[in-house]
């Protein structure tokens, strides 16, 4: 038999056949667990924590996809305003200057001119 590996989650039709189960156990009448993990009792808590562990997850779900999206406005506004500060630089100090070039663009003068390639000469003649 393989061993059974507990870091995957359940599917939710077994966790639904296990409630049904349980559910169930409450019109059997003289069950008597032999494990103390097997009892009514403990079956109830643990479906009692489970339901209550579904709940945080839900939540904590939720505050992540709003987290998520609190961070990804705080990029979006972060790289705007970057880009802002770059054009301003630019209006400011001029295409060509240190300045334009500090803050990560190249120098208008430092471009490569585009060159004629050899088959755009002859298609000209």
């Amino acid at each position: 038999m393989p061993a059974t590996d507990m870091t995957r989650r359940l599917p939710s039709r077994t966790i639904q056949k296990d409630v049904h189960s349980l559910n169930g156990l409450g019109a059997i009448e003289n069950y008597v667990a032999m494990r103390e993990d097997a009892s009514p009792e403990a079956l109830k808590q643990r479906y009692s924590e489970m339901l209550a562990m579904r709940q945080k997850e839900t939540e904590m779900a939720a505050l992540y996809k709003a987290s998520v999206d609190r961070m990804r406005q705080a990029e979006w506004d972060f790289h705007n305003s970057v880009m802002l500060m770059k054009d301003c630089v630019r209006a400011q100090f001029g295409p060509d200057s240190n300045e334009s070039q500090s803050i990560g663009y190249k120098k208008k003068s430092e471009r490569k001119r585009p060159r004629r390639s050899a088959s755009s000469m002859k298609a000209a003649s």
